[in-house]
């Protein structure tokens, strides 16, 4: 592959997919709006500023680049706790945007999708395990953007030439271990967030929900690498071909990316203390809007489809996510 259009390439995930792709020699053509991206995480790279439903931007996009091989579209909003007080925006921004990216995929012939979904959709289990076949329940107006795009790009892959390949990420920390990409805000929202924000601050850690039923009531979840997410992007793109065949009858595949270890909140803390060597004071609270037990992922598919396999362990993540967060503080203050 040549170039992937990367929608939202100036947020998280999709900065850290670019750089990796540029590792490997393809060039990343990355399309955002900055409601959450960062303009420095696209300087030197082929950038597009606008609205994934901008039709005339997507034509404008693929005129002046028609070699582009594959689209990839992280574009989303993403915080539970808000999906919840704001439905409508979510399913506008996530779903119906989305639909007319596709529009605009279609008419300028792009048939290779790869898809960031979530492993929020999963129904609980009796032991948070879950792999490609579980079923879905999404419990928030996110996870349920997720899994409505999910359907629809089925629906599409069945009624089109187009194949996509539907990655469901379990939950991503640190940072790119080159420190060129990271968490574009300084108190992300999630576990691994607070836990720093708590460390650097010098206040409290709360763990909202402590009566799941997992080994010690505080909820689970598989946390990889944003590195070793990123790598399973660069095998679904540069496999793209083998997962999905365009002679295939089924034109479309879902895939787990997750380390297959469950590891709970409290476990969590446990593994942050000892990588940067200080008790944190903790304290419990009920789930916020949204929450739920959470899940990790028992499959192998990643594995056997994408030769792919996670690398980085959980107190990798706390450190480079450290490491980010001193050196993006610095650049902020230095304006």
């Amino acid at each position: 592959m040549n170039k992937i259009l990367i929608t939202g390439g100036a947020g998280f995930i999709g900065s850290t997919v670019a750089s990796a792709l540029t590792d490997q020699g393809i060039t990343p053509v990355i399309l955002d709006d900055f409601s959450k991206g960062r303009r420095e995480f696209v300087v030197d790279r082929v950038f597009y500023e606008g609205d994934i439903a901008d039709q005339a931007l997507i034509d404008r996009v693929f005129t002046e680049h028609p070699d582009i091989d594959a689209a990839l579209h992280c574009a989303a909003k993403i915080v539970v706790p808000e999906s919840v007080a704001q439905p409508l925006h979510y399913y506008r921004e996530n779903v119906a945007k989305t639909v007319d990216l596709l529009d605009g995929l279609e008419r300028n012939g792009c048939r290779r999708v790869v898809f960031s979904s979530s492993a929020s959709i999963y129904a609980p289990t009796l032991d948070a395990r879950v792999d490609e076949s579980s079923p879905v329940a999404a419990a928030s107006p996110y996870a349920r953007t997720k899994q409505m795009m999910e359907q629809v790009l089925h629906d599409w892959s069945t009624a089109s030439p187009v194949r996509v390949i539907a990655l469901r990420y379990f939950n991503p920390i640190g940072a790119d271990p080159k420190l060129r990409t990271g968490l574009q805000d300084l108190n992300p929202t999630h576990a691994l967030g607070k836990l720093i924000e708590a460390h650097t601050q010098g206040t409290p850690f709360t763990i909202t929900g402590v009566d799941w039923a997992t080994r010690d009531g505080s909820g689970i979840r598989d946390y990889i690498h944003i590195w070793d997410l990123a790598r399973a992007h660069v095998a679904a793109l540069t496999r793209f071909d083998e997962v999905v065949r365009p002679d295939a009858d089924d034109r479309y595949r879902v895939i787990n990316i997750g380390t297959g270890q469950g590891t709970t909140v409290r476990e969590l803390v446990s593994a942050f203390e000892d990588a940067v060597g200080q008790n944190l004071a903790v304290r419990e609270a009920e789930p916020r809007p949204g929450d739920v037990i959470g899940c990790y992922t028992a499959s192998d598919n990643a594995h056997r489809l994408l030769g792919w396999t996670a690398q980085h362990t959980i107190n990798d993540g706390v450190r480079d996510a450290l490491a980010w967060r001193a050196k993006w503080a610095a650049q902020l203050a230095a304006g």
